[in-house]
């Protein structure tokens, strides 16, 4: 059995951002929360797509580093999508990717939306915008997103671990049966 794939995606126009930061962590906890893999090189993999680094291509159809991407999105046993908030939604560049995505064609991908933001009053974005479009392209996402101040990134670690208490467990639950696994 190959290991898990666990896949970031990152709508930050600055790559290495903070939006990137948070990414990695959530995506550090669900490979911690997932089974071991059975067989030695059967280690669980944490990858991340900045959709930054797409570029130009994210403007048309059919470029291949564009498409790459998004069959990877598909091919993730869980996927994170994280944004900044931009005029309290997520951001346009991410939309150029997702709107590369077909109508279901992330075939119930477990997907966790992950958004940050500098005010309090945008923590319902999370919900309102991200969700719904994720949904749409066929992801499926058992919880409720993440929402995160940047005020609080210096304690993310106490985020996370409220988050994940009543979350993680449903989103590790639908990867292991999605993938007809058996969680350890």
């Amino acid at each position: 059995m190959a290991g898990w794939r666990v896949l970031s995606v990152v709508g930050n126009p600055k790559p290495q951002s903070r939006t990137r930061q948070v990414a990695e962590a959530v995506a550090e906890r669900v490979v911690r929360g997932l089974p071991a893999g059975t067989a030695a090189g059967d280690a669980s993999t944490a990858e991340v797509i900045e959709v930054s680094e797409l570029g130009a291509g994210l403007l048309g159809w059919g470029d291949p580093a564009v498409k790459a991407a998004t069959t990877a999105m598909a091919a993730a046993d869980v996927l994170i999508v994280a944004t900044p908030t931009y005029k309290a939604t997520y951001t346009g560049l991410l939309k150029l990717l997702l709107d590369q995505i077909g109508a279901g064609e992330l075939g119930g991908v477990p997907t966790i939306p992950v958004q940050v933001a500098a005010a309090p009053q945008h923590a319902l974005a999370v919900e309102v915008h991200l969700r719904p479009v994720l949904v749409e392209i066929g992801a499926s996402l058992p919880t409720s997103g993440l929402f995160v101040l940047d005020s609080t990134l210096d304690t993310l670690g106490q985020t996370l671990d409220q988050w994940s208490t009543p979350n993680l467990d449903a989103v590790i639950a639908l990867a292991t049966a999605r993938a007809g696994r058996v969680r350890a």
